[in-house]
C-alpha cells in the first residue's frame, strides 16, 4: 500500500467501526482486558490480528527482531512485567514464522554490524542444539527447524521471569511455542513439552516466593 494512502484507509476503517457500533471507540478507549500475551517478529508479513481472528483489546502485543526474550532487554522485560503482573493475562505465546528473516541471518557469518549482538541470541540457539541441526542436511529443513527451536528457547527465557514463574506457581498462566507458516497462512501450535525440557535445571531458576523479605 502506498504511504500517501494511510490516512485515507484510516478514515475508512473508523467509518466501517461506527457504522457498526457507534460507541465503539468509546468502548475501547476505556480499557483493555487481554487476554493473551504475545511476542513475535516485527516482520511486516506477519499480521497479528488478522491470523488470529482477534480484535483490539484482545492481545497485548511485543514484536522485535526474531521474536526474541533476552533477559538483558528491558523492553520486552517490561512488557512481561505489565502483562502478566498488572493485566494478569492467561496465556504466554511466543509465535515465530517460517521465513524469518532474522533466524536466516544468524545462520551466516556476514558481519551485521549493530545487528551482531542481537542476533547472536539466536546463534546461541543453534549453538544449543548444534548436534541436532547440523544432523539435517537439508538447509530448509535445518532453517525451518532452527525457527521453531527459537521459539522453544525463547518460551524458557520467558518461563525463567520473576513475572511468569510468579504466574506459574498461582496457576493463572499458560505459556505456548508458536510458528505462523507464511507459506500457507497457518498457526502452528509446536505443543513444547515445558516439564521434560526444564526437569534437570528448573532447580536453578526456580523462584522461592516463600523466603521473608
Amino acid at each position: 500500500m502506498s504511504f500517501s494512502k494511510v490516512f485515507e484507509k484510516n478514515t475508512e476503517w473508523v467509518s466501517a467501526k461506527l457504522a457498526v457500533d457507534k460507541k465503539y471507540f468509546k468502548k475501547l478507549a476505556e480499557k483493555q482486558e487481554p487476554e493473551i500475551l504475545f511476542i513475535g517478529c516485527s516482520d511486516s508479513r506477519v499480521k497479528v490480528g488478522a491470523m488470529m481472528g482477534v480484535e483490539p483489546g484482545d492481545v497485548f502485543i511485543h514484536r522485535n527482531i526474531g521474536n526474541m526474550v533476552p533477559n538483558t532487554d528491558l523492553n520486552v522485560m517490561s512488557v512481561i512485567n505489565y502483562a502478566v503482573s498488572h493485566l494478569k493475562v492467561k496465556h504466554a505465546v511466543v509465535c515465530g514464522h517460517y521465513y524469518c528473516g532474522g533466524v536466516k541471518a544468524a545462520m551466516q557469518s556476514e558481519d551485521l554490524g549493530i545487528l551482531n549482538p542481537w542476533l547472536r541470541n539466536i546463534r546461541d540457539v543453534y549453538r544449543l542444539h548444534h548436534i541436532e541441526l547440523d544432523a539435517i542436511k537439508n538447509e530448509d529443513q535445518k532453517y525451518r527447524r532452527l525457527i521453531e527451536l527459537n521459539v522453544q528457547e525463547q518460551c524458557v527465557n520467558l518461563i525463567k521471569t520473576p513475572d511468569v514463574q510468579k504466574a506459574l506457581l498461582e496457576k493463572r498462566i499458560k505459556v505456548h511455542g508458536w510458528v505462523f507458516d507464511l507459506g500457507t497462512g497457518k498457526l502452528i501450535d509446536l505443543k513444547i513439552d515445558f516439564d521434560k525440557i526444564l526437569k534437570d535445571i528448573m532447580q536453578i531458576y526456580h523462584l522461592d516466593t516463600t523466603s521473608e523479605n
